[in-house]
């Protein structure tokens, strides 16, 4: 039933704005058959929100699905961003609403967290213009902050202690897969974190602002934009 399902999606569509599901780490499985359903209803060009750094690490998803567009032959742009700010308000939000922690095994590693509202309209810029063929663009933020210091913007834009919790690897797994989450979405977020922890995170490029002509949004702008979901 999936595969003509997938070919009723893909008919008449050129181009394709891809982002992986976050549940969904079995490539193979899980977003191959999506990917060979585009290539045979004649999609000519996917733009993929891949991982910051997924060209040099070959076991997380992304850089998975970037060899699978690769070995299809379909045009590509892939957009290999840092660590989502909106993973702060989604995965994140209860701890930080009625726990006043994140809990995260980064470590005292710098993050250079983007918004995805900029990484929103650098994919509309990689649909519409020219030029952007077979590239990969590095997005981060313009800033590399440890968890210590985004906690403390939480606690001044939200008026509340917010602490960083800096929890050791195996406590982060053992406390995801009590709250529910499936063991490969756990590892995929512990992959990223250690990546952090590691102090891999951290670099800044100048990709989003040539793209965009502006400046990124800051973690700042995000907290006070994005505040209701934490009080």
């Amino acid at each position: 039933m999936a595969i003509p399902t997938w070919a009723s999606a893909f008919e008449g569509v050129n181009k394709l704005f891809l982002v992986r599901p976050p549940a969904l780490a079995n490539v193979k499985r899980q977003i191959a058959p999506a990917l060979n359903a585009a290539k045979l209803a004649g999609v000519e060009h996917i733009v993929f929100v891949s991982l910051l750094g997924a060209e040099r690490n070959r076991f997380v998803p992304h850089a998975k699905i970037e060899r699978y567009i690769e070995q299809l032959g379909i045009p590509a742009t892939f957009l290999r961003a840092s660590f989502f700010m909106q993973n702060l308000n989604t995965v994140h939000r209860e701890d930080i609403k009625t726990r006043g922690e994140l809990f995260m095994p980064a470590g005292n590693g710098k993050t250079s967290f983007i918004d995805v509202r900029d990484i929103a309209a650098v994919a509309v810029r990689a649909l519409v213009e020219d030029g952007h063929l077979g590239k990969a663009y590095a997005l981060t933020g313009r800033e590399a902050l440890t968890y210590y210091e985004v906690a403390e913007i939480f606690t001044e834009v939200l008026g509340k202690p917010i602490r960083y919790t800096n929890p050791s690897l195996l406590k982060f797994i053992w406390q995801m897969r009590d709250r529910g989450l499936s063991l490969d979405f756990i590892l995929v977020m512990a992959a990223i974190y250690t990546t952090a922890r590691l102090g891999l995170a951290g670099g800044i490029t100048p990709d989003v602002e040539q793209l965009l002509g502006r400046p990124q949004l800051t973690i700042w702008q995000y907290v006070e934009d994005y505040r209701k979901f934490w009080l």
